[in-house]
């Protein structure tokens, strides 16, 4: 039995939630891995990207259960190893940086571009696709049945024909004997009935010639007389000649028929609401999808071409008003943006633990769609928002939470949906995301992952950050700032009224195994402290005091110091009224053999007299 074509390597590569929307060219896997790497995963995780353009950074090494994780992941020998790879830096959309034969096919896309908004090609139907060497075949099959049941439909009706012609001949024949005799017998009646008639029309014929002769005389008279009348006329009507105003008429009419169509004015198209011929923001689209397709322009031009259409046929932009509900809001959620100001898309696929959730969306086809419909919504929405300028942030960073998800991914309706809207996405969406961050990572998508980077390039594994469970909140602080990570991964940002912002910095502190570490604020004056921390992991001790500056002071307990268990992960928040000068304390100890993760944040109100 002939081997099914292998997937290509990077849909291995998991992008489990929602991974990047980059479109590139397939890359195929050699014949000797198909056994050993994709198949083997393709059970554990749906079809991730089939385009290359992102990228793997392992941030850790997972060992035999999770507390032996170390803190960075060291070279592995073998064709098996991730390099460690230089962060991935966006390319410039600034038309002038870009080098001179990528603005040669910028210039080139544009006139392509150009020429089919004249011809209104854009939003056209596609041609129907040539057909494949199976569907030929299956055709010329039925073709040639269709043409044997035809032969011998052909032959039972010669033969019924050939039947009845015999009983037409003997039917015939009776006929023919019968008809003979009715002649004889009609041709003595006519004969004697023709003798008869011979003689009334003699003398009919003879009153008549008489009449014919009278009628002919008065007819020539009166042709005489109406010659005579028309060569007057037409005297006449050549020396008057035709009228000026009926010849004018005749002439403008001539002149209407030959005038060509007046010209039909350029189609017009946008895509996320910005044209796609008008300025530079118009360039950066352009570009993006240029270097999906590694600035071929003719296969450029095709992609714009279908996600057109797309966007035409799926109804983006009736789709954006359209409400959905809000069943899936913490499935996947925008919140707070990246270091360098990309807004951060979550996608969490645990969720899909609830099983009534999990019936609510895959439990048939209608429920899966209206999913994928609410998921490219929400992305249509969320890159409208982007800034397209050639300066400006066009991209996205995605964070993909795995925790509970290898129980999912066996589910197959996930994994159908997940790739329908991940395919969605790479053809309509090329070049949104920045980075890709997968955090709570098991360790056999670790070990995976090293498996299948040797098919990776260079740009794809310096987009890809994976991190296992007790690195997901440091990895996300690399790029997140902490006061943007919502709580639920160790941040601090949370919904409804607080007494602090994502706009109030964040202080983070590393406190080493074993050791105690202390935070002082202090106070020159009657103040009113604020206060919010917490410890990544917790497992800590932790305490506030007041110590006054004076001697004879007394020092105030604030916060009684107790052990906060990892189960208590939460935000703690406090106050003190600070009366005369001195100083608060916070105390957090740390007797493991780990280090931890502070954090902190604090604001000061004077208090008048």
């Amino acid at each position: 039995m002939a081997e099914e074509p292998q997937k290509p390597a990077e849909e291995v590569v998991a992008a489990v939630a929602q991974p990047e929307t980059e479109a590139q060219p397939d890359k195929p896997v050699p014949e000797t891995d198909k056994e050993t790497h994709a198949d083997k995963a393709e059970a554990a995780v749906p079809e991730a990207e089939k385009k290359e353009g992102d990228a793997v950074v392992v941030t850790e090494k997972a060992v035999e259960g999770e507390a032996a994780e170390s803190e960075a992941e060291k070279p592995v020998e073998g064709k098996n190893q991730i390099a460690q790879s230089v962060s991935f830096k966006e390319e410039s959309y600034v038309v002038g940086d870009l080098p001179e034969a990528q603005k040669k096919a910028l210039d080139d896309l544009k006139n392509l571009i150009q020429e089919a908004l004249n011809k209104h090609e854009l939003s056209s139907p596609p041609p129907p696709p040539p057909p494949k060497e199976e569907d030929k075949k299956k055709e010329e099959a039925v073709a040639a049945a269709e043409e044997k049941k035809e032969e011998a439909e052909e032959k039972k009706e010669e033969a019924a024909a050939a039947e009845e012609e015999k009983k037409e001949e003997v039917v015939a024949a009776e006929e023919k004997k019968e008809e003979v005799v009715a002649a004889a017998e009609e041709e003595k009646k006519e004969e004697a009935a023709a003798a008869e008639e011979e003689k009334k029309e003699e003398v009919v014929a003879a009153e008549e010639k008489k009449e014919e002769v009278v009628a002919a005389a008065e007819e020539e008279k009166k042709e005489t007389v109406e010659a005579i009348e028309e060569s007057v006329v037409s005297v006449k009507v050549e020396e008057e000649g035709p009228s000026s105003s009926a010849v004018a008429v005749e002439e403008e009419k001539k002149e209407e028929a030959a005038a060509p169509p007046p010209p039909q004015a350029p189609e017009e198209v946008s895509i996320w609401g910005i044209p796609l011929l008008a300025d530079e923001r118009s360039d950066v689209i352009l570009l993006k999808f240029l270097r999906a397709r590694d600035f071929k322009v003719k296969d450029a031009f095709t992609m714009i071409k279908n996600t057109v259409r797309w966007r035409k046929e799926f109804g983006i932009d009736s789709l954006i008003e359209e409400d959905l509900g809000s069943d899936w809001d913490k499935v996947v959620f925008t919140q707070g943006v990246d270091k360098e100001g990309h807004p951060v898309c979550y996608n969490v696929f645990g969720e899909f633990e609830n099983k009534e959730l999990y019936q609510k969306t895959f439990s048939d086809e209608e429920k899966r769609q209206k999913f994928i419909r609410w998921r490219i919504q929400l992305l249509e929405k969320s890159v409208r928002k982007l800034d397209f300028s050639p300066r400006g942030i066009s991209t996205i960073v995605q964070v993909n939470d795995l925790k509970n998800s290898p129980g999912q991914l066996s589910k197959r309706e996930l994994r159908q949906a997940t790739n329908q809207a991940l395919q969605l996405l790479q053809d309509n969406y090329p070049e949104f995301v920045a980075k890709q961050v997968f955090i709570n990572v098991p360790w056999w998508y670790l070990a995976f992952s090293r498996m299948i980077s040797a098919f990776l390039t260079q740009r794809t594994k310096s987009k890809f950050v994976f991190a296992g469970p007790s690195k997901s909140a440091e990895t996300l602080f690399k790029y997140i700032a902490p006061e943007q990570v919502p709580v639920q991964y160790g941040g601090l940002s949370r919904e409804g009224e607080q007494e602090f912002s994502t706009a109030d910095p964040v202080t983070e502190v590393t406190i080493k195994p074993a050791t105690k570490h202390t935070v002082e604020f202090s106070f020159a004056e009657k103040s009113h402290l604020v206060w919010e921390l917490r410890v990544v992991g917790w497992d800590v001790s932790h305490g506030a005091e007041f110590a006054p500056s004076a001697d004879d002071g007394y020092t105030v307990i604030v916060q009684k110091s107790r052990k906060i268990a990892p189960a208590d992960e939460t935000v703690i928040c406090n106050s003190f009224k600070v009366g005369e000068p001195g100083k608060v304390v916070l105390t957090i100890d740390n007797q493991t053999s780990k280090k931890k993760k502070l954090l902190y944040r604090s604001k000061t109100t004077p208090i008048s007299e």
